[in-house]
């Protein structure tokens, strides 16, 4: 797993976990449906940007990280 994030966006995503956790800290009136996904967002930001990697950028092949380069196996590759 190579990192595929940049410190940019590992630091915006790090703020919007802040932010959302604060949010759900404050608000009382969220329903509980709304509150488990706030959650849920709030993890997956945070994994991401401590781990450096995001699944959906690797998906993509979208890349927030100048030094990363996705690696692209062909079927007829007899390199190793």
């Amino acid at each position: 797993m190579k990192v595929n994030m940049g410190t940019t966006d590992r630091v915006i995503r790090l703020f919007l976990a802040t932010l959302v956790f604060t949010i759900l800290y404050l608000t009382t009136y969220l329903s509980e449906t709304l509150a488990i996904s706030a959650v849920l967002l709030g993890l997956a930001c945070i994994i991401t940007s401590i781990l450096g990697f995001c699944p959906l950028y690797h998906t993509l092949r979208l890349k927030a990280n100048r030094f990363y380069t996705p690696t692209k196996k062909f079927e007829n590759d007899t390199r190793n």
